[in-house]
């Protein structure tokens, strides 16, 4: 009887302890479950909050205590509420209204994720905002459709937009300066559709570059990339906008596409528009498409009047019927591989048979791929006077060739012959400049050296 009671005893021991683990793991399930659905990513604790819509409320919840706090429905007092406590939120999935500007003010690492939520910004902005770049860094923000809401980058480095919608908004990105300056920025995989302005770089707000003695703002925005971005454009707007002293210099654009004069619109439509500078800044693997066959005022590139310098084209496309696919009406040099270029410089002659300061003739940043150079001395020459002029090449190692020199004893001009430019432009080596400078045996000279000639870039 013992016996049998010990055993009786110990299957329900054993029942009770699968029972036990059964439910623990049912828990476990549903906790991991329930953790997938609340925040729709894996590792939560990389958010301070996350924001979920509950009906004709907000729900919000601190990841670090659990609590969750009921929030009126307007997406501008709840973000106002998680950037005054934290940095980071992550948005499921649903409908959010903005009442008012919303600001991430002077924040290290902050984070606005989704995966799907849509933004309704009623003509209201997210603004990351620095006191100047050191107090606004490395900024986040993805998986979101912003439909009428602009989101500003104001003195801020490093700031990273990626996988967003940016829907019938005056304007999407704008990045400004009003102290310092917005470096190092990148937009990736966005899509822009019917904006009046896609993305806009604003001449700089209280510096010195405008006539103002206050204040430290620049005009750069350099060393950022746009990168595989796609742009519907309507009539009367601009993709991406480089206003006049702003500086989106040694940047990239690369593997990005206009789609323009589409649906029966084909009127005032530019994709890129750079009044500012574009210095080194190269576009790659761009395409510009028209799709209208009666374009009115539509440009692939608008270059305006305070443009210095334009950008680099390299492996661009331009597809489609255009007014003009480049709108140059202040003749700006166009920089590009294979570009045309045209020089022409005095040489300074130095006396007693010492070479003057040498001249420079280049195409920065780019290479110089070819360069038919002429001479030509004029003026007066004493009896016996003799003026030699010499060209080398400089290569991207520092190193200088051998010349080719003319002398001359009475005013002339020839070219240098082809043959004699193999010595220059010998193989693998990169021309980054040509050199050129003068000497008279003399103490004087009334005589003066100039060299022009045409050539082409890399």
């Amino acid at each position: 009887m013992n016996a049998f009671l010990r055993m009786l005893l110990s299957k329900r021991a054993i029942v009770v302890v699968i029972s036990a683990l059964l439910a623990l793991t049912i828990l476990n399930t549903y906790l991991i479950w329930e953790g997938v659905r609340q925040v729709n990513v894996a590792n939560v604790v990389n958010y301070d909050f996350v924001l979920s819509q509950d009906g004709g409320n907000y729900k919000l919840k601190n990841m670090l205590t659990g609590y969750v706090s009921e929030q009126s429905k307007s997406l501008s007092l709840v973000l106002a509420s998680v950037f005054e406590e934290g940095r980071s939120v992550y948005i499921n999935s649903g409908t959010y209204e903005l009442t008012d500007d919303v600001y991430v003010t002077n924040k290290l690492g902050a984070k606005i994720v989704s995966d799907g939520a849509t933004i309704q910004g009623n003509g209201h902005k997210i603004v990351v905002f620095g006191n100047d770049y050191t107090f606004s860094q490395y900024a986040f923000i993805s998986g979101l459709t912003l439909i009428n809401c602009t989101l500003r980058v104001e003195n801020s480095f490093a700031t990273t937009i990626t996988n967003i919608r940016f829907i019938n908004s005056s304007t999407g990105i704008e990045f400004i300066n009003t102290n310092t300056w917005s470096e190092y920025n990148k937009v990736e995989s966005c899509q822009f559709i019917n904006n009046t302005e896609g993305i806009a770089f604003r001449t700089p707000i209280n510096g010195t570059q405008i006539g103002n003695d206050i204040g430290n703002a620049t005009g750069s925005y350099a060393s950022s990339i746009i990168e595989r971005c796609y742009f519907n454009i309507q009539d009367f707007s601009v993709g991406i906008k480089v206003e006049r002293l702003a500086e989106f210099s040694d940047s990239q654009l690369q593997n990005v596409r206009f789609w323009m004069g589409e649906n029966d619109q084909r009127s005032n439509q530019t994709a890129l528009h750079v009044d500012g500078s574009m210095y080194q800044t190269l576009l790659f693997g761009v395409v510009f498409e028209s799709f209208t066959p009666d374009p009115i005022y539509m440009f692939a590139i608008n270059i305006d009047s305070n443009c210095d310098p334009t950008p680099i084209l390299s492996s661009v496309s331009f597809l489609g019927n255009w007014t003009a696919p480049i709108h140059n009406p202040f003749a700006i040099w166009l920089s590009g591989s294979e570009t045309i270029f045209k020089r022409e410089i005095t040489v300074p002659i130095g006396i007693n048979g010492a070479f003057g300061k040498p001249q420079t003739i280049e195409c920065r940043p780019l290479i110089v791929s070819s360069f038919k150079p002429k001479i030509e001395v004029t003026g007066s020459f004493s009896q016996n006077e003799t003026v030699t002029v010499r060209i080398r090449v400089e290569y991207m190692d520092n190193t200088i060739s051998t010349p080719i020199t003319r002398i001359f004893t009475s005013t002339d001009s020839t070219w240098i012959t082809d043959n004699e430019l193999t010595q220059l432009f010998v193989s693998q080596n990169i021309i980054w400049a040509i050199l050129i400078d003068a000497q008279v045996d003399s103490t004087t000279t009334d005589a003066s050296v100039k060299v022009s000639g045409y050539g082409t870039s890399g």
